[in-house]
């Protein structure tokens, strides 16, 4: 049964990897796509290659994925059963696609948290239990505060490093012939879509592998497996990541052929509906997502590529007036980045508790 459950999460994570691909697709393509840089087939192909060659990036420059390790740990072991993560993985799925049907640009890594706490706090009934003598909390504050905290910070990041780069370029280029710097950050979007796309398949991928990995380490802890409950417990997911080493190359592989497929009414939210955006506010914008994501998976913190293109977006906006921005979207947008984590966190309990009464 255990071993029939571990195949149907595995199975159930690379069909989120895979509706995180076409949902997130716009992120890296919403400003190329809008500027006319690339059709729209032309910017996903761009996208997804970017995406799959950051797993090369993350296993042979990077050395080691702390993103998914992260997502491992969001909920201490005591509490995770091969049951809670599949109730967190349908539960973000149903979310998932929800968003996507409304062209709403949510969260997918924050969908998966919310799952995964919700479903874990279900199964405990409480937010801490004595073991073993001592008070052990369900949800690992550590791991799970700082990505709470980067719901705002990172689009808020994004914004002022995209302000300040569209100011510095205007400044640089004040006595350019415009229609030639126009040329040029049409062909320098190309550059900043792909260093984007890169960081979004770094950081997306990895959530999808973090599921995994506590499923396969919970699996093999239940067996008894002594190349598993022989190690330390921060010593484990870099045991799964090397014995079950197919798993990060598929992960990237899915989110690719995910951002292969598109996701269009996202894409007409986040290139049109924020603000209008010229070659060469689309190149500060990606530019200014692709160094918040490669500074955020520096130190581990799972952060939403969403929230993070968004503020960018706004950031090069505002340069032009405030009233560039179409706050009304914006202030929606923000609700809607708010809410993910509580409404799959609830709607995973819902599924946990409809499971334990048929598993």
């Amino acid at each position: 049964m255990d071993f029939t459950l571990l195949i149907i999460i595995i199975i159930l994570a690379l069909i989120f990897d895979y509706i995180n691909g076409f949902h997130d697709a716009a992120n890296s393509i919403a400003t190329i796509v809008a500027t006319k840089v690339l059709t729209p087939f032309q910017a996903v192909l761009w996208a997804a290659m970017f995406n799959f060659a950051a797993y090369f990036i993350s296993k042979y420059i990077i050395g080691e994925f702390k993103i998914g390790n992260t997502i491992a740990k969001s909920v201490d072991e005591h509490f995770i059963t091969l049951e809670v993560i599949l109730a967190g993985l349908v539960a973000a799925i149903i979310w998932n696609l929800v968003t996507w049907k409304l062209g709403i640009p949510s969260s997918s890594s924050h969908t998966l948290l919310g799952g995964f706490m919700g479903a874990a706090l279900a199964k405990a009934g409480v937010f801490s239990q004595i073991i073993d003598g001592k008070e052990i909390d369900v949800i690992n504050y550590a791991k799970v505060v700082p990505t709470f905290l980067f719901i705002f910070l990172a689009p808020l990041i994004g914004l002022i490093i995209a302000y300040f780069i569209t100011v510095l370029i205007l400044n640089i280029c004040k006595k350019a012939n415009p229609s030639k710097a126009d040329r040029w950050f049409r062909r320098l979007q190309l550059v900043s879509s792909a260093l984007f796309s890169l960081g979004h398949g770094g950081n997306d991928a990895q959530k999808v592998m973090g599921i995994i990995g506590a499923a396969v380490i919970c699996y093999h802890m239940n067996m008894g497996d002594v190349a598993y409950t022989s190690l330390e417990s921060a010593d484990r997911f870099a045991h799964f990541v090397e014995d079950w080493g197919w798993v990060p190359f598929v992960s990237f592989t899915v989110i690719a052929l995910g951002t292969l497929s598109g996701g269009w009414k996202i894409v007409k939210t986040m290139g049109t509906k924020i603000t209008k955006v010229t070659p060469l506010e689309g190149v500060a914008a990606e530019t200014a997502g692709a160094i918040t994501l490669y500074l955020t998976e520096h130190f581990g913190i799972p952060v939403s590529t969403t929230h993070t293109i968004t503020g960018s977006i706004i950031g090069v906006g505002i340069t032009k007036r405030i009233s560039a921005v179409r706050w009304g979207v914006t202030i929606n947008l923000l609700w809607a980045w708010v809410l993910t984590i509580p409404v799959s966190a609830l709607l995973a309990a819902i599924v946990y508790y409809i499971f334990s009464i048929f598993m």
